[in-house]
């Protein structure tokens, strides 16, 4: 069973280890991150989530194992909600947890929806692309940006099955 799970700001340094995992993964697609002289990646800068109603940390759970996290902004009047990042752990690739965690956030978060994915991430932007399409039925559109972000938009208030 796939869960999203509410993170506590007493959890913030559990949030924080498995930070270090999505960022070590993204270095891939960013040669500019580094580790700091610690050790570790530079932390993220987490405050909004325990200070701003409009920003959620989730962590998302196979079972009782964590498997991941989402960060989520939700929409305020017209703007969309953003899944600001999204991980999971390799070990759970390819078995669901990835897409039924997103559906989840779509489900949680009605309205307006983007998710953007940076230039060079193709596994990202191949996941996305599938999750959406399968979530909307395909009415969803795709654009860039002026960075070559890829940018998926739908509204889950048009959606006839969810």
């Amino acid at each position: 069973m796939i869960n999203l799970v509410k993170v506590n700001q007493n959890e913030e340094e559990v949030l924080h280890n498995i930070i270090q995992f999505y960022i070590y993964e993204f270095t891939r697609f960013n040669k500019q991150i580094s580790l700091e002289t610690d050790g570790k990646y530079k932390p993220f800068d987490l405050d909004k989530y325990w200070n701003n109603n409009e920003y959620h940390a989730f962590f998302i759970k196979s079972g009782e194992e964590l498997a991941g996290f989402a960060l989520v902004e939700e929409g305020q009047g017209d703007s969309p909600n953003v899944i600001e990042e999204f991980f999971v752990l390799r070990k759970f690739h390819g078995k669901g947890v990835g897409t039924i965690a997103s559906q989840q956030l779509f489900a949680l978060f009605p309205g307006k929806w983007q998710i953007f994915q940076i230039e060079n991430n193709y596994p990202a932007q191949a996941f996305w692309r599938k999750t959406i399409k399968e979530y909307t039925s395909n009415t969803f559109t795709e654009r860039y940006d002026e960075y070559r972000r890829s940018i998926q938009e739908f509204d889950t208030a048009t959606l006839s099955n969810n």
